[in-house]
């Protein structure tokens, strides 16, 4: 099984012998109340899932991050995973801060305050989205920020609450079931959409070589039009049970948000498997993308950037249902006629599933249509 990204898997979760001490410390601390993603951001980081990262970034590493695409120190990284500071907010260079879920939530952990700086809106959005278009979901977020952000460590005191706890485990439990079950060889497979044929293919054509697949579904913060997070589990419960041999997938959820980042995202969404225990990742069409901000293939020629990065992609081009060949095909397995082809278009299923209409069995397996209209109304709003 490949090493934690950096060689180490990260554990900042207070033990038992010290939570109850340290959450009567925290009464005395400056609280920091941080918006839902940012509590996932910070559980994340306390149990490896963003491994070498043990709390948000520092100014050296934020900004390598932004203009390298690497850490201070030239390990791969894509994605800045930041605090910010509230207007009026005081904070410096070794102050703790304890830091607060939404109202009425218990600590969630303390801040080693390490580092207070200037974030710069532009620079951020054109670095990680490669845009400062303001339709742009991440550029939206970004412009609503606070305009000073906080580094250092964290301490995890308590979680929050599952959004599926039957579904959730963390990098250091899987690592030990892949372990348990044998698996050498693990593909991870990112999703925020329920699945349709296509991922099915992708998916199983990855099962041909590997031991197992990691099919694990981000629920979190999605734009309004994203299907939403309890529908992508039941459509893959659906999925797995029918189609599925046993014991090859396991099924976890990743509660994180989406950013929309395209190829930049892609590789961070390779490293996080890493740390979940998968040496193989598979980064499709348009990965991560949004709108037509993104070369479809881009998310894939950026790995070419990381022969460092410790885990192998997997590209595959567009798939689609050929009639002649009697099932999935691409384009460098099928010779038919583009007639003979269905293509698959998430903007066409979706409008499909809006109007409570069926798409065919070649599009989508007809137990995860009935999971989805099942429901009044699948999509985010």
């Amino acid at each position: 099984m490949l090493r934690p990204h950096g060689g180490r898997l990260v554990d900042r979760v207070v033990p038992e012998a010290r939570r109850e001490r340290l959450i009567e410390e925290c009464r005395e601390l400056p609280k920091l109340r941080l918006r839902e993603t940012l509590v996932k951001d910070v559980e994340n980081i306390a149990h490896g899932v963003y491994s070498p990262l043990e709390g948000p970034m520092v100014e050296d590493d934020y900004l390598s991050v932004l203009e390298r695409g690497r850490l201070a120190n030239d390990l791969p990284w894509t994605i800045p995973i930041t605090i910010d500071l509230p207007k009026g907010f005081k904070a410096s260079p070794g102050d703790d801060v304890a830091l607060v879920g939404g109202e009425g939530d218990p600590f969630l952990a303390v801040l080693h305050v390490e580092d207070v700086y200037k974030l710069d809106k532009e620079k951020h959005a054109l670095s990680v989205y490669g845009t400062l278009d303001p339709n742009h979901p991440g550029v939206v977020k970004t412009t609503q920020m606070s305009d000073r952000l906080v580094g250092g460590r964290v301490d995890l005191v308590r979680g929050s609450k599952a959004r599926f706890p039957r579904y959730r485990l963390w990098p250091l439990e899987t690592r030990v079931l892949f372990r348990q079950r044998g698996w050498r060889r693990v593909v991870g497979f990112q999703t925020r959409n329920v699945p349709h044929r296509g991922h099915e293919f992708l998916q199983k054509a990855a099962l041909a070589f590997a031991d197992g697949v990691f099919i694990n579904p981000l629920v979190g913060w999605k734009k309004p039009g994203d299907y939403r997070d309890e529908v992508i589990v039941a459509a893959y419960e659906a999925l797995i049970r029918h189609y599925y041999p046993r014991n090859s997938a396991v099924f976890v959820t990743l509660e994180m948000e989406m950013r929309y980042a395209g190829p930049r995202e892609a590789v961070f969404h390779a490293i996080v498997r890493k740390n979940f225990g998968c040496t193989h990742f598979i980064v499709g069409r348009d990965h991560a993308g949004v709108g037509n901000y993104y070369d479809p293939y881009e998310a894939q020629r950026i790995f070419d950037d990381y022969p460092d990065l410790g885990i192998t992609p997997m590209f595959f081009t567009e798939v689609f249902y050929c009639r002649k060949c009697g099932g999935m095909a691409m384009e460098k397995t099928c010779p038919h006629r583009e007639s003979d082809r269905i293509r698959f278009s998430g903007t066409m299923i979706r409008s499909m599933l809006k109007q409570g209409l069926r798409p065919p069995e070649e599009i989508m397996r007809p137990e995860v249509v009935d999971v989805v209209l099942k429901w009044g109304d699948p999509f985010v709003r």
